[in-house]
């Protein structure tokens, strides 16, 4: 938005040159050789040429300039929205607002003029040439997808009005051919075409989109993968894969149209995150929105591997119990819901006898009892996790409840209030007793240290106080206002230097061992302390992304003017193309919809237990900082090559390593299953030895799935077999990350010795009656021998 370029070496990933183009860019597109890049800037397109890299074979051997300019284009009256190149690099397309397609050369050609093709009657969406540069496809927002074609204008069929350019009397550009996409009131939002494969794709705004083979324009696929609008698309080289993407739900899929599987499925959260929690092992981040969602991330792989949406409005707290696979969330829609997370389901729900919002939670150290504190009520709530009943409602404060937290040790239950208290509940007790704790302003979060004997409390003048637990006296106080401020709203009257009055913390998180604690507020900064001196130990930018309120230290003096800051005048918002311009108050569309900016914030943080990393809920999203410069997840892994026919063929040819490898990256149930019961006994060991490490996480979660469920015994007790052998040592070293799958395995090796020590003793008389029957029978049977020679 900014008009700033970074160049960037992709392989290894590093950073190699910044540029201002000083103006936002709305298109980009690099020349097939690599040698040139168009941008679009405004109604102008700009052509640079792009330096060379080793591998680049020129006689001229490298060049060390990162931008030079070579030609700039003028002619459209409006913005330009998409470039695309011919596949010899020398001429190029521009799709503008203002309704027309235009064609540029590189450089001079003989008899070549600029191009404007004309005739749709919405903002175009693309437009690219064909294979052999004889036919150029344009398809605009209102689904009328135009082939052109270049011909002799005396035999071409259609009026002169279609006619938009040409470079010879005699010769011309017109329509050939008219497609038009129906679908219903939906709109065209996106398209993309493979000219190698032919493959043209169609986005729409109702989450439906088409595969469709050109220039016979024949369907292939039509598909509905979301209920809003898909904003891009993207095919691969081969046209295998299309990549489709939903900015609204953030979401994210590769599907293989061939094999009419999915490849890549994601879907973020596409609402404020409220909390966040690490599981008792660190392997799983759990996250709740305002979307209604509660998602389980892996931190290793970065994806999302469970979603639960039994939540009908905003989820607004979540905690993690120390004792088993428990979670617990607390919403808006008055419920408090427990779920299990080895089955992945909502095993108990909790409410209130009233109908409340609630908006903390907390759960003892045994996992027995479950509280929760809401905005709309000043009383406590208490439940029984086992029977899901109301155990008892804790009054004493004044205000709405905004924090709570057991102890770590499970004896008592601190809450803090907007009535400018915390108290100390002791809920265990015949009588329960409260001790209170006043401060200065509203309480906004609290803190338990890990040993239990001190509380940190942030409230909304920006302080951090620590309390005793023990002795209920304050014993040190910090002024985080300075520390937290920086930043400017567009809004803001003062300079960032002078607004750390307004900027206050809102979530805290101490370290495992209780020697740091980490705050985040509305604020771009995460603030690190020492707690033992109370010194200001480190600060952390979560984001410098421009198009987020509060990010700039300085606001730019061309932005403003007499009616006030640009990006808040009404006049500057672009209706949608869901909206009607034609006519006054003939809108469509979702009046709610965002018009603003957010204002960039921190939720929530938390430490991971091991306290090598720790997470943020941010405007930006989940961030996770970590002490380990491992790289958590590759997208280079993705490989054309990796397919469902390629594994089953890898298989045939007894290639089982890389059928095992490919299934997991392929992470398809059904295809994992195959290549498990394909591979024989006897490789069984060789491959858990040749098998990556990245990879054994994947392989013990596997083989403890296909155990629980699989009949071969001893196929999957050779499997854990080889696995404990070989990798022992690595499996102690990263414990926290695999410590749940190998409970698991012990569990359900457990469960089968059971059973087969039960059948044994219920079978054990009636083996040895069929062994006497035997061999009574085998005794008789020699003496009838004996007998018959004898005689």
């Amino acid at each position: 938005e900014d008009g700033r370029a970074i160049l960037t070496n992709l392989p290894q990933r590093l950073t190699l040159y910044h540029f201002s183009f000083k103006s936002p860019i709305s298109a980009l597109a690099f020349s097939p050789s690599g040698r040139h890049f168009a941008v679009g800037i405004g109604r102008l397109i700009e052509v640079w040429h792009a330096p060379t890299t080793p591998n680049s074979a020129l006689a001229d051997g490298l060049e060390f300039a990162p931008f030079v300019r070579q030609h700039v284009y003028a002619g459209h009256h409006d913005a330009v929205q998409r470039i695309e190149w011919s596949g010899d690099s020398r001429f190029l397309l521009s799709s503008s607002n203002d309704l027309t397609v235009r064609m540029w050369s590189l450089d001079p050609q003989d008899g070549f003029i600029p191009t404007s093709l004309g005739g749709h009657k919405e903002r175009v969406i693309g437009a690219w040439f064909s294979g052999d540069q004889e036919a150029i496809y344009s398809v605009s927002q209102d689904g009328a997808l135009f082939h052109w074609h270049f011909a002799p204008l005396s035999n071409s069929a259609h009026s002169a009005d279609d006619v938009t350019g040409s470079n010879d009397e005699a010769m011309g550009w017109s329509i050939a051919r008219r497609h038009y996409f129906i679908q219903n009131n939906a709109m065209l939002s996106c398209a993309a075409y493979r000219v190698s494969a032919g493959l043209f794709v169609a986005g729409f705004s109702n989450g439906r989109f088409g595969l469709y083979e050109l220039p016979d324009m024949t369907m292939i696929h039509m598909l509905s993968i979301s209920q809003q609008e898909l904003d891009d698309v993207a095919i691969n080289d081969s046209g295998k894969w299309l990549a489709l993407g939903a900015a609204k739900l953030g979401q994210l899929l590769v599907w293989e149209w061939q094999s009419e599987s999915y490849v890549l499925k994601q879907q973020g959260h596409f609402d404020t995150l409220n909390d966040l929690v690490y599981t008792r092992e660190g392997n799983h981040i759990i996250t709740a929105a305002d979307d209604g969602k509660v998602k389980v991330w892996d931190t290793q792989s970065g994806f999302c591997i469970v979603t639960f949406t039994e939540h009908s409005s905003g989820v607004t707290a979540c905690k993690f119990a120390q004792k088993g696979n428990v979670l617990f969330t607390a919403s808006l829609d008055g419920s408090v819901r427990a779920w299990d997370l080895i089955r992945y389901r909502n095993f108990r729900t909790f409410s209130a006898p009233t109908r409340l919002s609630f908006s903390s939670v907390a759960v003892d150290l045994s996992g027995d009892v479950v509280c929760a504190g809401s905005l709309d009520s000043f009383s406590i709530h208490i439940w029984s996790v086992q029977t899901g009943q109301l155990l008892d409602q804790l009054a004493g404060h004044e205000g709405p409840v905004s924090s709570l937290a057991f102890t770590p040790s499970g004896g008592s239950l601190v809450s803090g209030s907007w009535d400018h208290t915390v108290r100390i509940w002791n809920v265990f007790d015949r009588t329960p007793t409260t001790e209170l704790l006043k401060l200065q302003a509203n309480v906004t979060d609290i803190a338990v240290r890990p040993d239990s004997k001190q509380i940190a409390v942030a409230t909304l003048d920006g302080q951090l106080t620590f309390w005793s637990v023990a002795e209920g006296t304050q014993s040190a106080s910090l002024d985080g206002r300075r520390d937290v401020s920086g930043g400017r709203k567009l809004s803001d009257r003062r300079t960032a230097a002078n607004v750390e009055g307004t900027k206050t913390f809102n979530c805290l998180s101490y370290s495992p061992d209780g020697s740091c604690i980490i705050a985040g507020g509305n604020s771009k900064y995460l603030c690190l302390y020492d707690v033992l001196t109370g010194g200001f130990l480190k600060k952390y930018t979560i984001s410098i992304n421009l198009s987020l309120q509060g990010t700039q230290a300085y606001l730019r003096s061309s932005t403003l003017t007499e009616a006030g800051p640009v990006g808040l005048l009404g006049d500057e918002y672009e209706p949608s193309f869901h909206e009607d311009r034609k006519l006054p108050g003939a809108g469509r569309g979702d009046f709610s919809s965002r018009r603003t900016q957010p204002e960039v914030r921190v939720t929530a943080v938390a430490f991971s237990p091991a306290g090598r990393a720790f997470c943020a809920a941010s405007t930006e999203g989940l961030l996770v900082y970590s002490l380990d410069h491992d790289l958590q997840f590759d997208p280079l892994e993705l490989d054309i090559n990796i397919t469902q026919a390629n594994t089953l063929k890898a298989m045939e040819d007894c290639l089982y390593l890389r059928a095992l490898i490919m299934s997991f990256r392929l992470n398809e149930s059904f295809l994992l299953k195959r290549v498990f019961e394909a591979i024989p006994l006897v490789e069984v060991v060789r491959l858990v030895r040749q098998l990556p490490e990245i990879y054994l996480a994947r392989l013990v979660r596997s083989v403890v799935q296909t155990t629980d469920v699989s009949p071969h015994l001893e196929r999957n007790l050779c499997w854990i077999e080889a696995l404990l052998n070989t990798h022992g040592p690595y499996f102690k070293a990263n414990m926290p990350a695999i410590s749940q799958e190998l409970r698991v395995a012990q569990k359900i090796i457990k469960t089968l010795q059971a059973d087969l020590a039960r059948i044994a003793d219920e079978n054990v008389h009636l083996l040895d009656y069929i062994l006497g029957e035997s061999t009574g029978k085998l005794d008789k049977q020699n003496t009838v021998i004996t007998n018959g020679w004898s005689s």
